[in-house]
């Protein structure tokens, strides 16, 4: 059978001289290639045994005659690069050492130096024009040893080349005229046999034509240029000048060079002569091997890269990690190594890595990526005529492989690039470049014009690939047993592993595709999809019929939410699945009855369950308040799921929802309130009996919370405005929001009737504790007498704010403080003539708003300070008040009457009074008084004034004074002075006031009253200070009458019997009240 080496191939003749080769022009170096023969399949890399030995023999081969000093990062060793290959080719060792025995026999063969002169620069002007004419000789020295690494002993000398290598060994550039920087970018092939006592010698001339005296003088620019033109009249006619040389050992330089070198001069005169650009490579000619004498050196190349390439991948699988395209150090020496050998070119090396890589990109796991670097490099360097017509057809052949298999894993991408690997977007991504850029390139439109543009390739495989899975998933869910339960619940499996679908190229591939290709996967996907599943299921439904049992209700509202998600996801304009929710009306009524039924079981195995405890200290209500929860936020959950599209079926849709919630939650309270009986009928304990009402109560409070929700929950407002135009506002009111207020108030009502059952069993007690006040014996200290009312109040709130919710707390708290207030002021009426009793009340009062407020986390001070307490405050206040301290508060009450008179109904009197503080006296100047009332039967009166310091239990030891008595006059003119000397500080007092009691003289009884006047002592001019008052001012007092219907001070204080000096005061008061009733009632017109 014929193999890949099995034809040998025709020799070119030996070439006894090195071949010169144009830059320019550059040709092929490569053996032209026999006819084709039978070739090794595009989409396998293994070899037949035969092959296998045959290129086995090539890599040897290449490593036993390497040449060049190594390359960095290459391996130095050939020891090494052996074992590398004896493990890449899977060699026995006894296979290996025969194959090297061998290979070790065969021909050597024959080295040579392939040397591209390229340019320089800044050489010397030898010519009279200052310029040169530049030529470059070239060859190897065979034989010469030079020690230190460089060949100094003829360094100095001129025409090294021309005088020690042979003329058939010595190589010439062309002329490039008139210049310091020539470039020539010739290429030699030169010869040589031995590496290590090898040299190459570069000597750089000017060519110097014979021309005339009178040609050079037209050339002369300078004096240089006479001078250059004496040198050359001392020289022989036609000798070149030298310009420099180059000498290099062979032994130091690397298989590929590419430097500027010096120019080294032959004496000191000019030691800067410039540099040249010269290009090295070691090449080998006439190779012994059979692959080398049968085939294309590129195909060779080809296979050994092949080869090793795949040992790469394999050695990466093996250790559970992915090829990232670099190859080893050894695999890169050796490929390097032989395509520097073969003398390949850098577009056949691309072609040869392109064809090798995309053919094992086909049959082994490595990154897409790797073959980016040949696309490029073959698109850079592509000329169509450099390739035979057989490299053309396999070149074609490598690019609709490697499309079609492209496309065939795009088809199936969602297996083949699974997001469970994480790399799996990137690999895809990389796929797609690579085929972009392929299908961009020049080779691919010349080689393949008949092909589809790839966008279009690509979308097509994608909606097959999208069919084909869905017909995939579809055989994948098929039910064991064909019957409508199971069918469905098949087909709710297909529709989420399709949604599912659908959330990935959403998220993921379509952003890789439309980046890459413009292609819209998604909008792609679900147009496929969505006809396919709207045919399933609307046979299904067609299936199923009318008769739609609870399990089969279930499983089609799971498959509706499903189809209702999935159109959510699709694009505007979805012809298949629009209006798919009319499919599944008939299981409407199914749905809303299983969704009731099973919630209205989960509450009454919730509290049959219930023990009535709390939760933990922070969640006061028990587990069935957590359930019921739960259950209604399933039952709003259900309904958003639902979101019914018609806007009339939705609202009756959502008045069935409000209407089974509230139903539930009336169900619930009289479970739970029986379920409390039932555990508290065997306890003797009162407090556990307590504790469970108190849970009660806050399993109600959490309900009411939670039924207050549903507006948001259901979506009331949105539902509102989308029934608007079809349902009227008032409707909308009686329906839902009556509804919902009516089990607000239901639940208001249990909560408000429990949380008033839990303060009765408080309030027998602070009332109990309250009467107990008035009866402790007064040598008890109010606060000792209140300790046992507040440590039972501290408690029982105590227990209640544990065991209740904040909001049943301060109803409770209102409760009990408004109980409290109407047994204080109770107790308080009948204990009026007490002022102990009274005090321990005020007390009382006192401590109680204080631990009703409870540093704001009770009551409110707005829900504190009610009308209630605020009259008992002043009742107690004064009630608790001393006799004397009622009097002082009697004429505060006073001043505070004559600063809100202003009419002189009664008359006036105008007084000046001022303190001398030195002399601690009251000094007091009655001027006058006017429009007094004639009392006298003649139609005036006779009156006179009274001057009384008041309180009088403040100035026990000044008597009152009196002013002259005036004979019919209404407007007596007293002017009189009164001196009281009293200290300072009874007078600075609170009610502390100067009593001015006007009177009617009456010879044969009781003077009448005219009426009386309030001056405030503290405010007398000089009393604040130490400085005497200066002028004083008057004050004009308007007269005043006591309150006709008594007065609260008076009655307290009438009250006490056994207070004489209280009894005393009350009696003047009373008269002065009588007089003024009396003058009062004599008087209607005023």
């Amino acid at each position: 059978m014929a193999t890949l080496f099995s034809r040998p191939q025709r020799r070119p003749p030996l070439l006894r001289q090195a071949i010169k080769i144009r830059r320019r022009g550059v040709r092929d170096l490569q053996d032209p290639r026999p006819p084709r023969a039978q070739e090794i399949e595009p989409s396998s890399h293994h070899l037949l045994p035969e092959e296998r030995a045959l290129l086995y023999e090539e890599a040897l081969y290449t490593v036993l005659y390497r040449l060049g000093q190594p390359e960095p990062n290459h391996v130095g060793e050939s020891s090494e690069l052996l074992r590398y290959l004896q493990e890449a080719f899977r060699m026995e060792p006894e296979e290996h050492q025969q194959m090297l025995k061998r290979v070790q026999q065969l021909e050597k063969p024959v080295f040579c130096l392939k040397a591209t002169v390229k340019q320089a620069k800044g050489i010397l002007g030898k010519d009279v024009s200052g310029f040169s004419d530049p030529y470059c000789l070239l060859g190897i020295e065979q034989g010469m040893t030079v020690s230190g690494g460089s060949p100094g002993l003829r360094r100095r000398q001129k025409a090294v080349v021309r005088h020690t290598i042979p003329e058939e060994q010595t190589h010439r550039t062309q002329v490039i005229t008139q210049t310091l920087n020539p470039v020539w970018d010739e290429t030699f092939i030169l010869e040589f046999e031995d590496i290590s006592n090898a040299s190459f010698h570069l000597d750089m001339w000017d060519m110097d034509a014979v021309e005339s005296v009178r040609q050079k003088l037209g050339e002369l620019t300078d004096l240089h240029g006479l001078r250059r033109i004496f040198k050359e009249a001392r020289k022989e006619k036609g000798q070149d000048d030298f310009l420099g040389n180059v000498v290099l050992r062979l032994q130091d330089l690397r298989c590929r060079e590419d430097h500027w070198y010096p120019l080294e001069p032959c004496t000191d005169t000019y030691p800067d002569r410039g540099q040249c650009h010269l290009q090295f490579q070691f090449i080998h000619k006439r190779r012994a091997t059979k692959a080398s004498r049968s085939q294309p050196s590129y195909t060779v190349h080809l296979h050994l890269l092949q080869q090793l390439v795949s040992h790469e991948v394999t050695q990466h699988q093996a250790g559970s990690t992915s090829w990232d395209g670099s190859l080893s150090s050894q695999a890169a020496t050796i490929l390097f190594l032989h395509a520097t050998q073969k003398d390949l070119s850098d577009f056949h090396r691309s072609l040869a890595q392109w064809l090798a890589y995309s053919r094992l990109y086909q049959s082994l796991e490595f990154p897409s990526s790797c073959l980016l670097f040949p696309i490029t490099s073959i698109e850079y360097q592509w000329i169509q005529g450099r390739l035979k017509a057989e490299q053309l057809e396999e070149l074609a052949t490598s690019f609709s492989s490697l499309l079609a298999y492209g496309l065939s894993l795009i088809r199936r991408f969602r297996s083949v690039f699974p997001l469970s690997v994480p790399d799996s977007p990137a690999r895809l991504q990389s796929l797609l470049r690579v085929l972009v850029q392929m299908c961009k390139m020049k080779a691919f439109g010349e080689l393949c014009p008949d092909s589809a543009p790839l966008p279009s390739l690509v979308t097509e495989a994608l909606r097959a690939g999208t069919v084909g899975w869905f017909h995939l998933k579809q055989q994948h869910h098929q039910p064991m047993v064909q019957g409508l339960l199971e069918m469905g619940k098949a087909l709710l499996s297909l529709v989420q592993d399709i949604i599912g679908d659908l959330h990935q190229c959403q998220r993921t591939w379509n952003k890789i595709f439309h980046n890459v290709l413009k292609i819209d996967l998604f909008s792609m996907a679900f147009l496929e999809l969505q006809w396919l599943v709207a045919k399933r299921v609307q046979d299904y439904i067609a299936m199923v019929g009318g008769s739609v049992t609870p399990e089969l209700g279930e499983s089609l509202f799971q498959l509706y939410v499903s189809l209702k998600e999935l159109y959510q996801l699709g694009p505007d304009g979805v012809l298949a699945l629009e209006g798919f929710h009319r499919w599944f009306q008939p299981a409407i009524p199914s749905w809303l009855q299983k969704t009731y039924s099973v919630a209205l079981a989960r509450v009454q195995r919730a509290v049959q369950m219930d023990q009535l405890v709390p939760l933990g200290e922070l969640t006061k209500h028990s587990t069935s308040a957590v359930d019921l929860s739960t259950c209604f936020a399933q039952i709003s959950h259900t309904a958003r799921q639902l979101n019914w599209p018609d806007p009339e079926e939705a609202f009756m849709i959502t008045v069935k929802f409000v209407e089974d919630t509230c139903r539930l939650a009336l169900v619930y309270c009289s479970l739970i309130k029986a379920r409390a009986q039932e555990l508290s009928a065997g306890q003797k304990d009162q407090g556990q009996a307590a504790n469970m009402l108190c849970v009660v109560v806050n399993d109600m409070e959490q309900l009411r919370l939670v039924i207050g929700k549903l507006p948001t929950q259901l979506a009331w407002e949105a539902l509102e405005q989308r029934v608007g135009a079809v349902l009227e506002q008032e409707q909308l009111q009686n329906t839902l929001h009556a509804q919902l207020q009516g089990a607000l108030a239901g639940l208001g009502h249990e909560i408000r009737t429990g949380v008033r059952t839990l303060a009765k069993q408080l309030e027998a007690g602070i009332a109990k504790h309250i009467q107990k006040l008035v009866g402790i014996r007064e040598s008890v200290l109010p606060e000792d007498a209140i300790l046992p009312l507040m440590k039972f109040l501290e408690v029982k709130l105590c227990y209640m704010n544990t065991n209740l919710v904040q909001e049943n707390f301060s109803s409770l708290l209102s409760l009990l403080w408004t109980h409290t207030l109407s047994v204080l002021a109770e107790v308080a009426a009948s204990q009026r003539s007490c002022p102990l009793a009274c005090s321990r009340l005020k007390f009382a009062l006192q401590n109680l708003e204080i631990c009703f407020y409870a540093e704001g986390c009770g009551l409110p001070p707005e829900a504190l300070h009610t009308a209630t307490f605020q009259a008992l405050q002043r009742d107690l206040e004064l009630q608790a008040a001393s006799s004397r301290e009622l009097v002082s508060k009697y004429f505060c009450c006073r001043l505070e009457q004559q600063a809100a008179t202003t009419s002189e109904e009664l008359g006036a009197v105008t007084v000046k009074a001022s303190y001398r503080p030195s002399e601690q006296k009251l000094r007091v100047e009655l001027l006058s008084a006017s429009n007094l009332l004639p009392l006298d039967s003649n139609g005036s009166s006779d009156p006179f004034v009274q001057l009384t310091l008041e309180p009088r239990h403040e100035f026990p030891e000044l008597a009152p004074r009196e002013t002259q008595k005036h004979k019919k006059d209404l407007h007596p003119l007293f002017d009189e002075t009164f001196e009281f000397l009293v200290p300072a500080e009874p007078l600075q007092k609170d009610g502390a006031c100067l009593l001015l009691t006007v009177l009617d003289h009456d010879r044969l009884g009781t003077d009448d009253l005219e009426g009386e006047a309030f001056l405030p002592l503290r405010s007398v001019p000089g009393l604040t200070g130490m400085e005497e008052p200066g002028e004083v001012p008057q004050t004009r007092l308007p007269l005043t009458y006591p309150a006709p219907n008594g007065d609260l001070i008076l009655q307290l204080l009438e009250s006490r019997k056994g207070d004489r000096e209280a009894q005393a005061f009350v009696r003047l008061r009373r008269q002065r009240a009588k007089q003024a009733s009396h003058q009062h009632s004599l008087q209607p017109g005023r």
